[in-house]
């Protein structure tokens, strides 16, 4: 995918995750997060990149996960599991023994992230 195809947010992330790319590589999403710690994930036809806002004195980093290294995704939730799949707006992906977890603005955004980063590391 071009970036024109690319589904996301806010441009000056898309911006920021097309400057980091190796070659080859596509932006599949770039969506905005919601909450503490993370300020945006991206995904890429090679890897999920996240932006860390956690660290002390505002310090930011830009994490790179190469699929190879996620061991899962999941879909979260703080309600039981009575409507659908997809109704919460968070999900968490595992690598290693780390977890990172990112809340978006619409269970549709979770959904897409979810469904790409299970397509690669399945």
């Amino acid at each position: 995918m071009t970036a024109t195809n690319a589904k996301y947010d806010r441009k000056e992330q898309l911006r920021q995750i097309e400057s980091g790319l190796l070659p080859g590589e596509e932006v599949i999403a770039v969506y905005d997060a919601i909450g503490t710690g993370t300020g945006f994930i991206g995904v890429t036809n090679r890897r999920v990149i996240v932006q860390d806002k956690s660290f002390v004195g505002k310090k930011v980093a830009i994490t790179s996960i190469p699929y190879a290294k996620i061991t899962s995704v999941s879909v979260v939730s703080n309600k039981s599991w009575g409507g659908s799949f997809f109704s919460t707006g968070s999900i968490a992906i595992h690598v290693g023994a780390h977890t990172y977890e990112v809340e978006f603005r619409g269970s549709d955004k979770a959904h897409h992230v979810h469904n790409v980063v299970l397509h690669y590391i399945s």
